[in-house]
């Protein structure tokens, strides 16, 4: 439909709504949309072999619509798009939440919102605002800067004011907090059991930290509080216009987690849940990769017959587009494309001095420190992170093993890698069968609570991992 044929309606349904899609080129059908209401894309780790693929597709975008919001997953840290071929080069968050040092979380800040905007994008879905409350949590983890509230605050708050700094906007996600559960919202759904005062003191403080550095967005989640409301927060009025609105104050833009998650639609579908999500009060709805040009005409369709239906006020379909249509305003232009952040070698050793480490690690290190010592590196390989994706994270490239199996190597010393080693028992009966016969470095790069690394580094990225090769040659 042209959009001298297009009800006003549906021009406004179309601005509330964020796709992505599959491949290296933008699809017509996308092109065709952003022409006619459509305003905004999500690019995803699948759209980014490399930096330039990703600027090449957000000139696309602005080609078909000149101020189009183009948004993209890049929190610096495990979750890169933008570097998704290489690692980020950044300290990630929960090392930086380690440091406790904001000046350095900002400079971080700063340094994302350069990439991002030179890569032609003009919405990061970032920070993470979760207090990682569990360990065991299989989504979040070293995304959070944190387990305590407060420190996680201070650093969302300074990343929020980073990033700005450069033009980008950021998402300060997943509101009201994902950090306290066990359960991955991409699979499941998740409870958090936590009083309403538990709730305010712990899990909003990052909000509100990054509400006052002023946040563009801000991401819901798919999880239910049984303290606020008895359905998920994306789809939930209480908490979203009572709680986020209404005592929070936020008067940005409110962004759904992806809809095609299970949390979300896991019961009723993506259309039904683009529904209530609106009706609760998000602005700008995700929606995966995977939606096409039949599954967009499905989502508006059932949009349109709900506002027909009484069951969705049009004022709230037309207050989401308006305050989409401001955020992709206030977007500046692009940098010029050149080549991005790289991985800072002053920060090496910066990074290094907050890794966790045990007297095994100091005393394996004193015996075999130096590149030339190591006869064996092993990978314990888990299933990627959906978040996160097939980011190459392995310091070494070492040999991979499957958690539990147990190889056979040659004399000498061993340092085995993996991440979330302590989720589940199968990584210790890797790392106990080394240590049986050899000296055993056991380097956690994910989340620990130091019951089996002998090392623990809080994150994988880039730079991380340079810090890491670097501390065991020089340490």
């Amino acid at each position: 439909m042209s959009a001298a044929g297009m009800s006003p309606l549906l021009h406004d349904v179309r601005a509330t709504l964020i796709p992505g899609f599959a491949g290296l080129t933008l699809p017509t059908w996308v092109a065709e949309r952003l022409a006619d209401g459509l305003a905004s894309v999500c690019l995803y780790g699948e759209n980014a072999p490399d930096a330039a693929t990703v600027r090449t597709l957000a000139d696309a975008v602005r080609a078909a619509r000149p101020d189009a919001i183009v948004a993209i997953d890049e929190e610096g840290g495990d979750v890169t798009r933008i570097h998704y071929a290489t690692g980020a080069p950044y300290a990630g968050s929960a090392v930086l939440g380690r440091a406790d040092d904001t000046t350095w979380t900002r400079s971080v800040g700063e340094r994302v919102g350069r990439d991002v905007r030179a890569a032609g994008c003009t919405l990061t879905f970032g920070p993470v605002a979760d207090v990682n409350v569990d360990p065991r949590n299989p989504v979040i983890g070293v995304r959070s800067f944190g387990a305590d509230a407060d420190l996680a605050a201070r650093h969302v708050g300074a990343w929020v004011e980073g990033v700005q700094a450069t033009g980008v906007a950021t998402s300060a996600k997943h509101f009201p907090g994902h950090g306290d559960t066990a359960v991955d919202s991409h699979l499941g759904l998740p409870v958090v059991h936590a009083s309403v005062e538990l709730l305010h003191a712990r899990e909003l403080a990052p909000f509100r930290a990054a509400i006052a550095a002023g946040a563009a967005t801000i991401m819901t989640s798919h999880i239910v509080l049984p303290a606020l409301d008895d359905v998920p927060a994306t789809l939930s009025s209480r908490i979203l216009q009572g709680l986020l609105r209404g005592e929070l104050g936020f008067d940005g833009v409110i962004v759904s987690d992806a809809l095609d998650m299970a949390g979300a639609s896991g019961e009723t579908g993506i259309p039904e849940a683009a529904v209530r999500a609106l009706a609760a009060g998000c602005d700008l709805l995700c929606l995966g990769t995977a939606t096409g040009p039949d599954g967009m005409d499905a989502i508006e369709e059932a949009v349109l017959a709900a506002v027909a239906e009484g069951r969705l006020p049009e004022a709230r379909v037309r207050d989401a587009a308006a305050r989409v249509r401001a955020l992709a305003a206030s977007a500046p232009a692009p940098l010029p494309f050149a080549e991005l952040s790289d991985v800072d070698e002053g920060e090496l050793d910066r990074i290094a001095s907050t890794f966790a480490l045990s007297d095994h690690a100091r005393e394996w290190l004193r015996r075999f420190r130096g590149a030339d010592r190591l006869t064996t590196t092993v990978r314990i390989e888990r299933a990627a992170n959906i978040a996160a994706g097939a980011v190459p994270w392995d310091p070494f490239a070492a040999s991979v093993v499957e958690p539990g199996a147990v190889p056979t190597l040659e004399p000498g010393p061993v340092v085995v890698v993996g991440k979330d080693l302590e989720r589940g028992p199968e990584s210790r009966a890797t790392i106990d069968g080394l240590r049986a016969t050899h000296d055993v470095l056991a380097i956690d790069l994910g989340w620990s609570a130091g019951e089996l690394a002998d090392v623990a580094t809080f994150g994988a990225s880039a730079a991380v991992g340079a810090a890491v090769r670097r501390w065991i040659e020089h340490a």
